[in-house]
């Protein structure tokens, strides 16, 4: 089992067990050992994984951090863990005295559900009060396992991690900017944009005047640039395998006249006919929107759901089938996650045809 399917398996057990996982310890045995095994640690081996680690702080002794990750006989990665229902910021303080007495250059602060990693970019042997890596075990991204995969037991290399720590760190804060200045402009960014294109003084009104205008073109051009790499992707698949032309499915006519189909709904749509495009001919993947979600079925069927997106609210969901059509709603945070649900959709429509993507395509 490669590292994706060990960390997705955690994943999995983290939402099945953690209404039975009661305490702190619970939650180490439960969660975060399997994580730290999951990075080719033996946590049963104290050379290499030592638990409740001195990391005495000045004149107060007994202090311990949970586990510390060796490297070399010299600790290399401490973790500190809390409750799955802790918040973490509470705990930040306490992080940062452990990694101020010892000679670790990452620190991981964890409730077992959601992972901090921390060095010290800003100051030697300081932690930094910002992490350089933060993530959800249930809800990974490519990227973000890309970059786990430095941190295991054969491809750990501490300068490398460093080096590259800090663009992760500074990447990670130069999106947040960038996700709140596509919701909300502040003044500085709707002034650069207005100054670029407006002539005349950029009194109070033209900069609300524009404020509008910034808000939607962002907007508009995300769509336009998801839409196209979709357009592009599902061009590639119908030249690789020399299907004719793809005729987009007409919705199913709605008696409800307060039902919008979104482009945003017609871009998840879109994706989902790329994941299956390998195994069925899309042509029989069909919608049909309704009030509060937006239904994929299979030959344009009721009895035959595929998924369904739930994008009619501030938190999207995407709303997975199992054999029994027993709906399971998964948070998503952006398009792009409806892929990293790939299985469960093909699993959904194998569930129609025999289990099999050999008789899909027939």
């Amino acid at each position: 089992m490669d590292l994706i399917d060990r960390l997705k398996s955690i994943g999995e057990r983290v939402e099945k067990l953690k209404d039975q996982v009661n305490t702190e310890e619970a939650t180490k045995n439960a969660f975060v050992m399997p994580f730290i095994s999951a990075l080719g640690y033996d946590v049963f081996n104290p050379t290499e994984v030592i638990p409740e680690f001195i990391a005495d702080v000045g004149v107060k002794k007994g202090e311990k951090v949970d586990y510390c990750i060796q490297w070399d006989n010299a600790p290399a990665i401490i973790v500190e863990c809390k409750h799955w229902k802790d918040v973490l910021t509470n705990h930040n303080s306490q992080l940062h005295r452990y990694f101020h007495v010892t000679s670790a250059r990452f620190a991981i602060l964890t409730n077992g559900i959601l992972y901090r990693f921390y060095t010290d970019l800003d100051a030697p042997n300081l932690m930094d009060e910002k992490p350089f890596l933060e993530f959800s075990i249930d809800k990974l991204s490519d990227s973000t396992i890309n970059e786990l995969k430095k941190f295991t037991k054969g491809n750990f290399d501490i300068e490398e991690i460093v080096n590259n720590a800090s663009d992760l760190k500074y990447s990670k804060e130069i999106k947040a900017i960038l996700s709140s200045e596509f919701q909300d402009p502040s003044e500085d960014f709707v002034r650069y944009f207005a100054s670029k294109v407006y002539s005349g003084r950029l009194t109070s009104k033209v900069i609300d005047q524009f404020k509008g205008l910034v808000l939607n073109s962002t907007k508009s051009l995300l769509s336009e640039m998801i839409s196209g790499r979709l357009e592009k992707a599902l061009e590639s698949e119908k030249s690789s395998i020399e299907e004719p032309p793809v005729q987009e499915p007409e919705p199913a006519i709605e008696e409800k006249s307060d039902i919008e189909t979104t482009e945003e709904e017609i871009q998840g749509f879109r994706i989902v006919q790329a994941i299956l495009m390998k195994h069925i001919n899309i042509d029989r993947v069909a919608y049909r929107d309704a009030k509060t979600y937006f239904n994929i079925l299979l030959d344009d069927n009721n009895r035959k759901p595929i998924c369904r997106l739930w994008f009619n609210r501030s938190q999207k969901y995407l709303g997975v089938f199992d054999e029994n059509k027993n709906e399971e709603r998964i948070a998503i945070y952006k398009l792009e996650d409806i892929f990293s649900h790939s299985e469960k959709i093909l699993s959904a429509v194998f569930n129609y045809v025999d289990g099999s993507a050999e008789a899909a395509s027939t």
